[in-house]
């Protein structure tokens, strides 16, 4: 009997998972950074029991934690959890002198500010739980879920969920799970892409450790102490430049400023870095170039009034969590997102864009320093895009979701996906898929794209980039759904470096351009083409003709039923006539709701299902 007992003690006190806490969820998403708090947002807002477990102090990841408070991505959609941070923002701001409140500007805010209004959205978010400073330790499949392990609260927790979401910086859960990545420039070859370089190179772009500093008024001396292994040569291009309007670019609210200066302190990075345990050594160099930059401004450029903010980040040098990561790993998902998906999204074999869960408007960033010898890449003007649900998931993993920089897309993508305000853009969309999986109990293999992009719309979120039909415009929805069918195509306008994308709602609908797709959807569309034969702009006639064609309705009372419902019901306010070509508008919102197009079952490639 007392060697048992010893036996057991030696169980009980030495075994660390002997007193482990279990909890079961549906949906556990690990990394609350911008996509990661986005998708456990909307995963417990879609009726799923929830968990966000993030290893930091704050949510938000790069947005806050990293610093990265001026944001121009995605600034003319306020979709869905990202339109809402930003009305928050804005709300908190209003009366702050010199704080932007247009409805597409550029976002700028204290990280703190940012971390604190993430927390009061989840905090009323009822079904999710969030755990910060709660570290992940190891993941194993369970059936068609996961077991998680974890440390919350200084407990040893095993988590057991229906899916889980990778929402670290650089794709840690899945390197745990084993999941295969790839890294740097895809060739020509590899990726298909025209501005893809010929040989691949082994190359990511440079982190960037971001700091945010004070003016403490023009008397005050804050210079700091040198920081270890000074170099001055590394910060002396910057003699000569124009120091106020550089500092100016990053201003935020409260004298305060976010200092981001591409090619000084930006810090090499190698994929490896990520793998093993020298990446706190590189860490801590960047984080040291960075305050280099600081003391240089201070003790070269004449700017002592200006400092590292001592009250936004609770870390003894005062500057962020964690470094902002503009790239690192990518998965291989179900598909892979390239170029040619952006710039010509309605002409390629595979129809992406269908298969839509959020929108990215993001100029690609290119950061390598010189001692990299990466090239250039002429984006040209880049335009907005629809984001793929099979860039997130991950190819022969089923009920796991990747995001931020481990998503399926190339380097050249990645260039613009990596942007916080895409990211919680993409991770609305993210946490929808998740929450489908588990509440509908099935797996990623087995999604109904249709029925998770309509929860997507009912939360105010985005499938097509339409810069000129707002969420307040009645027929919002009915063009959403219209859009990821391809009848009728968004029309992209270059614009210096970018290319808003417009779907020309008050223009007339050309029967060349719907044929095509209405004779991919429905079976008798051929006949009733070859039958009438419409002119080249087709008409409210044309439509109600086709309608009644596919449903056997009588020709006098549906087109009696229209005219009363034109206004009223179709909330068209344009004159109701038969013989006049058809508005794009109009096109949409009698297809919505009696050609039902968005109800077509399709694959991840975006083609249709019979």
């Amino acid at each position: 009997m007392k060697k048992i007992c010893i036996f057991l003690f030696t169980v009980i006190f030495f075994n660390p998972t002997a007193f482990a806490q279990s909890q079961k969820t549906g949906v556990l998403v690990i990394g609350g950074g911008a996509a990661g708090t986005a998708a456990g947002i909307q995963s417990a807002r879609s009726n799923v029991k929830t968990i966000i477990l993030e290893a930091g102090p704050w949510l938000g990841g790069s947005l806050t934690s990293g610093g990265m408070c001026v944001v121009e991505g995605n600034r003319s959609f306020n979709s869905g959890v990202w339109g809402e941070f930003r009305k928050r923002l804005k709300e908190y701001y209003k009366n702050t002198p010199g704080f932007d409140t247009t409805t597409n500007a550029t976002l700028r805010f204290e990280p703190a500010v940012g971390a604190a209004i993430l927390k009061k959205i989840t905090d009323t978010v009822k079904n999710l739980s969030v755990h910060l400073s709660a570290s992940f330790t190891g993941i194993k499949k369970d059936g068609t879920g996961y077991e998680v392990s974890a440390k919350i609260n200084g407990e040893n927790t095993t988590i057991r969920a229906d899916v889980v979401v990778d929402g670290t910086e650089t794709g840690d859960v899945a390197a745990k799970l084993g999941v295969p990545f790839e890294a740097g420039f895809e060739s020509e070859a590899q990726s298909g892409e025209k501005w893809a370089v010929k040989e691949a190179l082994p190359l990511i772009q440079n982190l960037t450790w971001i700091a945010i500093l004070k003016d403490y008024g023009r008397a005050a001396d804050r210079t700091i102490a040198k920081p270890e292994g000074y170099d001055e040569t590394l910060y002396t291009s910057l003699k000569g430049k124009n120091m106020k309007q550089m500092l100016e670019s990053g201003r935020l609210p409260n004298d305060k400023f976010m200092l981001k200066v591409k090619g000084i302190n930006d810090y090499p990075i190698q994929t490896n870095d990520f793998t093993g345990t020298q990446i706190k050594a590189v860490y801590q160099k960047a984080r040291l170039k960075t305050l280099g930059l600081v003391y240089f401004l201070q003790t070269q450029m004449g700017l002592k009034n200006l400092s590292v903010d001592n009250l936004e980040f609770n870390t003894p040098d005062h500057l962020p969590y964690i470094p902002y990561i503009r790239e690192a790993r990518r998965t291989k998902g179900a598909i892979k997102m390239v170029l040619d998906d952006i710039y010509t999204p309605y002409n390629r074999s595979s129809k992406l864009y269908r298969t839509s869960i959020g929108i990215g408007d993001a100029s690609p960033g290119q950061h390598f320093l010189p001692l990299q010898n990466a090239p250039e890449t002429n984006y040209g003007a880049f335009p907005a895009y629809s984001f793929p649900a099979g860039a997130v998931i991950v190819k022969d993993f089923d009920n796991f979701l990747v995001a931020e920089k481990a998503m399926s897309v190339t380097h050249l993508v990645n260039a613009s996906t990596m942007y916080p305000s895409v990211q919680m853009t993409v991770g609305q969309g993210i946490g929808t898929i998740a929450a489908y999986c588990s509440f509908f109990k099935t797996t990623t293999k087995n999604i109904k794209l249709r029925l998770i992009q309509n929860e997507i719309l009912s939360h105010h979120g985005y499938l097509m980039p339409f810069m000129d039909v707002k969420q307040t415009d009645p027929q919002f929805i009915a063009i959403q759904k219209l859009g990821v069918t391809g009848l009728l195509q968004g029309v992209q306008k270059p614009v210096g470096g970018s290319a808003p994308v417009f779907f020309l709602p008050d223009s007339v609908v050309k029967t060349a351009e719907i044929k095509p797709v209405l004779n991919e959807i429905y079976t008798r569309a051929f006949l009733w083409f070859n039958k009438n034969k419409p002119a080249e702009l087709f008409t409210i006639g044309n439509m109600l003709s086709f309608i009644e064609e596919l449903d056997l309705r009588d020709a006098k009372t549906f087109q009696l039923q229209i005219k009363n419902d034109w206004k009223p019901k179709l909330h068209l306010n344009s004159v109701f006539d038969l013989n006049r070509p058809i508005t794009r508008r109009e096109f949409a919102a009698l297809a919505d709701v009696y050609l039902k197009p968005f109800d077509r079952r399709l694959d991840l490639t975006g083609k249709f299902l019979n």
